[in-house]
């Protein structure tokens, strides 16, 4: 666990756990202790935003790799047999 994490005791936890979790959804992390063991850590949950707005999504572009289109279609051409025939037939 990080020591830059403050460490908080499972009776305190037990005591204070809505100021925690409150805590916790801010963005804060916890080290989790008892009897002065690490036991474990409350971390926020990284939530995925839905939306990139068009000058995000742009900035984000401007640094990705260009597609070859005629390579990028070789090498789908070479990696499906095309002429797999037909499953039925006997």
């Amino acid at each position: 666990m990080s020591m830059s994490q403050p460490h908080i005791s499972q009776r305190d936890l037990r005591m204070r756990s809505r100021e925690i979790m409150d805590a916790v959804e801010r963005g804060e992390t916890f080290t989790v202790t008892r009897d002065g063991q690490e036991i474990g850590a409350l971390v926020p949950l990284r939530r995925r935003r839905r939306f990139v707005s068009r000058s995000e999504f742009a900035a984000m572009s401007r640094n990705a790799p260009r597609v070859d289109v005629d390579a990028f279609r070789a090498d789908q051409d070479a990696a499906f047999d095309s002429h797999l025939g037909d499953p039925f037939e006997r």
